[in-house]
């Protein structure tokens, strides 16, 4: 992944609620490069969405719909673990 684009989705990863950059910043740190394609398109699906949405979806109260989506919301969960 090149430089401009690690940053771009870092940058993305701030959001309005703590409790949202407290999870996607841990995720990235730990996991962004290792992503496929696939998980990339993911994630970056994931960080389009309103903050309300992503946050039901990364705080259990909503599961995604497809299991691409589905896999990286559990990382992500996962990555924010001590």
């Amino acid at each position: 992944m090149e430089g401009h684009e690690r940053a771009r989705l870092l940058w993305q990863c701030r959001r309005g609620m703590r409790e949202l950059d407290l999870l996607l910043q841990a995720f990235a740190e730990a996991e962004l490069e290792g992503l496929d394609a696939a998980e990339r398109a993911a994630f970056e699906g994931l960080l389009a969405r309103p903050d309300a949405e992503l946050a039901e979806l990364l705080l259990g109260a909503s599961e995604p719909m497809d299991g691409t989506t589905a896999d990286v919301v559990a990382r992500i969960r996962t990555a924010a673990r001590p």
